[in-house]
């Protein structure tokens, strides 16, 4: 028994060595660690459980029955994340490309069968050729239970993908249905067609980078959530995340002892917000003050700026945030953030994480492009996954909130637990300015001085309609509050909608706009 131990341990030695050391030079040279030394800086030291490392595949012809390598190009297996149960495959370059052939799927498939037995979240990290082009239909049909299971497991498990390297044709599909995507600048590319065949159908002439890097990916097309220049931080970012994400939708996210006062009063929020409604300001800074130890963990922070969208913490518990960024097109929704704002709401929902809403929208962003590119049906994306939503939400509105754009950012009306409001709120169809050149357009054409005029029914209509209180005398607003008062009040709100149930009509499921 001794000897077949000693057999045992020099086998598994080389598995953990990959095929030579030139494949793993290799590897190095493109500033890309390998699939053990990434597992290493994702999980807890020592708490790696490989799953099938002595798996080799059974193809023959074009060559593949002499390279049967142990792993067959990805390692699997589990861990913890600070304790908790982790899985995680992750592709070896260093293996045939990386690329996924019959025997490769099927460690993958095993892997997310016990992810979701197990409800423990999954951590995908690519760096293959996409499917093994040898090994024909069946790669084929491994991407295919790949993408089975990863929506099977949608909204049940926490699913992060981590590109690192290439990540093309078909095998970029399974990313783009989990969660949350991660990307390496310069190694890491994500497309369906290469610069080859965009080339040759089209004549655009590309790079890999160019088509599909990661800040192309990051501020034009929204696939990838988060960008890094280096392996470490991009997995140390990884670990941040599962830290304020549930195991699976039965749980909720883990709390942490807060040290920053419940109570803090907020009153640098006085400085940090002008009253002039069209002048800009960062809602991050607004965010920062508020949440504790002024920490946010932003999500798609560089597409769609015009709304951002992060995880925080209020008195220990995580909390998701959206909030209107009037640095950015003045705040306006249009269709790109509207659909960053909708995937993230139904995120938190799906997940347990209560929703905290800070408004300062003047409308949706009017124009010939985003009406025809569907501003009607994408910003509607928005309404439903908010009217959707069961978890705690809460909505503070900063400054001004006009037109259908109120209503979609988590008004009382379509479901929202608790609607409060800043002293220097404007809640109405449109604004004061706007309003009194469609209401009294007759009268200020008519009058001697129509400027004067127009300024008179500015301020009639303000006075009338668009004063601080009048959503709060009207119930749709619950209070008007101290905006020093911000941070205790959401505590206080959070804590009381702690124990909230709500049940949805019985369905298979909704038919969200398209």
């Amino acid at each position: 028994m001794r000897e077949r131990v000693e057999e045992l341990d020099k086998l598994k030695q080389s598995v953990l060595a990959g095929p030579d050391a030139a494949a793993t030079q290799r590897q190095y040279d493109k500033g890309k660690l390998t699939a053990y030394e990434r597992i290493d800086l994702l999980l807890d030291p020592g708490s790696f459980q490989e799953i099938e490392p002595l798996r080799r595949h059974r193809a023959t012809g074009f060559g593949l029955e002499h390279r049967r390598h142990h792993t067959d190009g990805v390692v699997t297996g589990w861990g913890t994340v600070e304790g908790r149960t982790v899985f995680v495959f992750a592709q070896d370059f260093r293996i045939l490309g990386g690329a996924l052939g019959e025997a490769h799927a099927q460690k993958i498939h095993k892997v997310m069968d016990l992810a979701l037995a197990a409800g423990a979240p999954l951590v995908g990290l690519y760096d293959g050729a996409g499917a093994r082009i040898q090994e024909g239909v069946t790669a084929l049909a491994g991407f295919g239970g790949i993408f089975a299971r990863n929506t099977k497991a949608s909204g049940v498990i926490p699913q992060i993908s981590v590109i690192l390297g290439p990540c093309a044709g078909g095998a970029a599909y399974s990313p783009a249905l989990t969660d949350f995507v991660f990307m390496i600048r310069e190694t890491a590319q994500m497309f369906i067609t290469g610069p080859d065949v965009v080339a040759a159908v089209t004549g655009e002439r590309v790079t890999m980078n160019e088509l599909g890097g990661a800040d192309i990916h990051s501020r034009t097309s929204g696939v990838t959530h988060f960008t890094y220049d280096d392996e470490p931080s991009c997995l140390h970012d990884v670990r941040h995340l599962l830290s304020m994400l549930p195991a699976n939708n039965r749980q909720h996210p883990p709390t942490v002892v807060c040290t920053d006062p419940p109570d803090r009063r907020n009153e640098s929020l006085y400085d940090l917000v002008p009253l002039d409604g069209n002048r800009p300001y960062d809602v991050r800074a607004v965010i920062e003050e508020i949440v504790d130890d002024h920490e946010i963990f932003e999500v798609h922070e560089q597409w769609a700026a015009n709304v951002v969208c992060a995880f925080a913490r209020l008195d220990g518990h995580v909390v998701g945030v959206v909030a209107n960024q009037p640095n950015m097109l003045a705040g306006v929704l249009d269709i790109a953030a509207s659909e960053k704002a909708a995937r993230f709401v139904q995120l938190c929902d799906a997940f347990n994480i209560p929703l905290v809403t800070l408004i300062d929208v003047p409308g949706f962003l009017p124009g010939v492009a985003q009406e025809h590119g569907g501003i009607i049906r994408h910003g509607a994306k928005l309404l439903y996954a908010y009217c959707n939503a069961t978890v705690p939400r809460v909505s503070v509105v900063l400054r001004k909130s006009y037109g259908g754009a109120y209503i979609v950012m988590d008004s009382r009306s379509i479901g929202a637990d608790l609607a409060l409001a800043w002293p220097s709120n404007e809640i109405a169809v449109m604004g004061a300015e706007a309003a009194a050149n469609v209401i009294f357009r007759r009268e200020i054409n008519a009058a001697k001085d129509p400027e004067a005029m127009r300024q008179n029914k500015i301020a009639e209509y303000r006075s009338e309609l668009v004063h601080p209180y009048y959503a709060a005398e009207r119930g749709l607003v619950d209070d008007v509050i101290d905006p020093a008062d911000t941070r205790s009040v959401l505590i206080r709100s959070l804590a009381m909608l702690r124990t909230k149930h709500a049940d949805l009509p019985i369905r298979k499921h909704g038919n969200p706009p398209q």
